[in-house]
């Protein structure tokens, strides 16, 4: 093994070499993929799909970025030695090229697992920017991306550390500009005026994308002005007319005519069950009495406990006063009582039923996320005459991590073959809330009881209601029904 063999390459093994170029690649892309990761998370989306939509854009980013640069490079010569083709190691990617081969991939990808391509494109393309701005560092090893012919005057007042930049756009006698880092520059300060227009703005869907496009092409045009390596269209650089199509369809972007184009799509409704939709609370509070009364009669459980007793699975509620071995016991008869006293006091909370009604007639798609066992559920829908309006029930024991974990929802979801990018969930303890933004759904929290006031808002729900009939006319607003409402 031997490092730093010649200017180019940072590590021979044996026949095999790599080269500065590929790290400098590879580096960008690993902080980008960091940076994304966590966005993505904040999206609600499995860390799969960002494991495979990042490897799919390296695979056909680096593959059309070749082609890009083979088609419009000198296409004659690589046609007359085509194991030339294959050998990026030796430089010749064309960002542009990648960048329409990755776009590609993430829509067709998108559209198969039924995410939405604007959101998913905004969660992506700001941090493209970083990666673009580390690749171009690759270019100046490789003496690539250079400007005009200058003097050794042009670097006279740059910082004494910077003096390598000088050395390296020495290149066939002359001094060149160095056109890769303003490059480098004006992606990383692109980067950082997206990042404080998405902090200080409202940006809405497609917008952090279209921001790339038109900051990318302002750039990429006035670079190209100035390299003297460019590659050629018909006597006009290639990466201009590019950039044209960028600023283009960026600006049309930011202007909203995507959007417009595009119809809305109604969101889902997913509800949790008690104290959002039925009335269940006194029937909890008796059942966890009844078994207090079985199994500790000396116990006398204060109203905040048994307020806290709502939400959380029962497994969790009986750990917090019982040993291990009998939780299974204490289930079974909370269970037992809380189910043959349905009938007697569980009622629908006000307005719930008649809006189920309506909002189903106009169209739109209705689900329950509950930790109660699902024939609970199923049995107070019934009871309550609501269960013919509710298309999916999804109760406790169908899915293992319960709220605040996101998992309920974005399994009602996949069960629903809706996407999540359009979800509202409504609940009324903060561990409902919780799990709305960790799915990245936009939250709401129906405050059914004045004492939860202070613990729901202090998860920061997108609404705060005291009453069904408000969540009517939220629905009647005009954003994107996402956590981050874009």
């Amino acid at each position: 093994m031997k490092f730093f063999p010649n200017p180019t390459t940072f590590v021979e093994i044996g026949p095999l070499s790599i080269q500065w170029y590929a790290v400098c690649i590879l580096t960008g892309a690993f902080i980008a993929y960091i940076l994304v990761s966590r966005e993505m998370r904040k999206m609600g989306y499995e860390d799969d799909d960002t494991d495979n939509i990042f490897m799919g854009i390296m695979i056909l980013g680096v593959l059309g970025a070749r082609i890009w640069y083979v088609l419009f490079s000198d296409l004659q010569a690589y046609l007359q030695d085509p194991i030339s083709i294959f050998q990026v190691w030796e430089g010749g990617l064309a960002i542009q090229g990648g960048l329409f081969a990755g776009c590609l991939f993430v829509y067709l990808y998108t559209k198969k697992k039924k995410m939405n391509f604007f959101r998913v494109a905004d969660a992506l393309f700001p941090y493209v920017l970083i990666g673009q701005a580390c690749g171009r560092w690759g270019n100046f090893i490789n003496q690539e991306a250079f400007g005009q012919k200058v003097t050794e005057a042009y670097f006279e007042h740059w910082p004494s550390f910077l003096n390598f930049i000088k050395e390296g756009m020495f290149i066939g006698g002359s001094y060149r500009e160095p056109m890769f880092f303003y490059e480098s520059m004006g992606c990383l300060l692109g980067f950082a005026l997206i990042m404080l227009y998405k902090k200080f703005s409202h940006p809405k869907r497609g917008d952090l994308a279209s921001c790339y496009l038109l900051w990318y092409g302002f750039i990429r045009f006035w670079i190209e002005a100035r390299r003297s390596d460019s590659l050629m269209f018909m006597g006009l650089k290639m990466a201009q007319l590019i950039s044209l199509v960028f600023i283009v369809v960026g600006a049309l972007g930011l202007l909203g005519v995507f959007r417009k184009m595009i119809k809305a799509k109604k969101p889902v409704l997913l509800f949790d069950l008690d104290g959002t939709l039925l009335d269940t609370e006194p029937l909890i509070k008796a059942s966890f009495k009844h078994v207090f009364k079985q199994y500790k009669p000396e116990y006398e459980l204060s109203e905040e406990e048994l307020l806290s007793f709502m939400g959380p699975p029962l497994e969790a509620s009986f750990r917090r006063f019982f040993d291990e071995s009998m939780v299974d016991e204490l289930v079974k008869c909370y269970r037992e009582y809380n189910i043959s006293h349905h009938e007697e006091w569980v009622k629908p909370l006000p307005h719930a039923k008649e809006l189920l009604k309506k909002w189903k007639s106009e169209g739109y798609r209705i689900g329950i996320v509950s930790t109660k066992y699902r024939d609970v559920v199923e049995l107070g829908l019934n009871v309550c005459g609501m269960r013919d309006d509710v298309e999916l029930v999804l109760g406790g024991n169908e899915y293992d991590k319960p709220k605040p974990d996101k998992q309920g929802i974005i399994r009602a979801c996949q069960l629903m073959n809706v996407s999540h990018d359009d979800c509202i969930y409504v609940g009324d303890t903060h561990t409902d809330v919780l799990a709305a933004i960790h799915a990245g759904a936009y939250a709401v929290a129906y405050m059914s009881n004045p004492k939860r006031e202070d613990e729901l808002t202090k998860v920061k729900p997108n609404r705060l209601i005291t009453d069904l009939a408000e969540l009517d006319d939220i629905l009647k607003e005009d954003h994107a029904w996402s956590y981050n409402m874009r």
